[in-house]
């Protein structure tokens, strides 16, 4: 298979949240605009990292130079771990809710039963 764009990832993710029946599920559109902000935070940390290179220079107070690794890197590696595990969180959330063959899926079965009237006197 070959590599997916980020647009590429977001329509396969989104149709498969439609064909699955939670496109419009609280929990799916929350994580799906996080993981969206994600992608955009590591594209600018990408650039930062592209316009800066590997490492930056430092100055301290009596005007000393140094040079240090470039925080971008270290940022974008957190946003990329947090994106991957938002992705895992998407992936939960699709299978959870799921509406397979109208049956719907465990995780809403409970909400429902949850959201039920108690019918006792």
């Amino acid at each position: 298979m070959s590599k997916l764009t980020a647009a590429e990832q977001e329509k396969y993710i989104l149709e498969q949240a439609e064909a699955r029946g939670v496109i419009n599920n609280y929990f799916f559109r929350t994580t799906f605009d996080r993981y969206k902000f994600q992608l955009k935070i590591m594209r600018s940390l990408k650039k930062a990292i592209k316009e800066y290179g590997p490492t930056v220079s430092k100055e301290y107070v009596k005007g000393r130079e140094n040079v240090v690794a470039n925080p971008a890197i270290s940022e974008y590696n957190r946003t990329a771990t947090a994106a991957n595990n938002t992705v895992a969180t998407l992936t939960r959330i699709i299978e959870a809710f799921a509406d397979d063959q109208g049956k719907g899926g465990k995780m809403q079965k409970i909400m429902d039963m949850l959201n039920t009237p108690d019918n006792e006197e």
